[in-house]
């Protein structure tokens, strides 16, 4: 978690920090908007890109911590089921 809001916290100020250069340039009140909605449009594509493959990266693991899960707990009743068996046949055997 911390290195997700410390990546969230960099790409914020560096946006904080592109608007304000923008909104500070010597430029007509046009040029100054069009350049802020050009690099709003490309921060929120580069946001979303990101987090879709922090998401990607949880789902990945998530769907493999429950694959091992299930391989664990099936490997758990076989050697369930093998004690219980071996259990049968040493109260028969005595």
């Amino acid at each position: 978690m911390k290195t997700s809001n410390t990546i969230l916290g960099i790409l914020g100020a560096a946006a904080a920090g592109a608007f304000l250069g923008v909104l500070f340039a010597p430029d007509k009140g046009s040029n100054t908007r069009k350049k802020i909605s050009d690099k709003s449009k490309d921060y929120g594509d580069n946001l979303k890109s990101k987090v879709d493959g922090i998401i990607s990266t949880i789902s990945t693991s998530g769907k493999d911590i429950l694959e091992e899960g299930k391989a664990k707990f099936n490997q758990a009743k076989e050697d369930f089921s093998s004690i219980k068996d071996e259990a049968k046949s040493v109260k028969t055997n005595y």
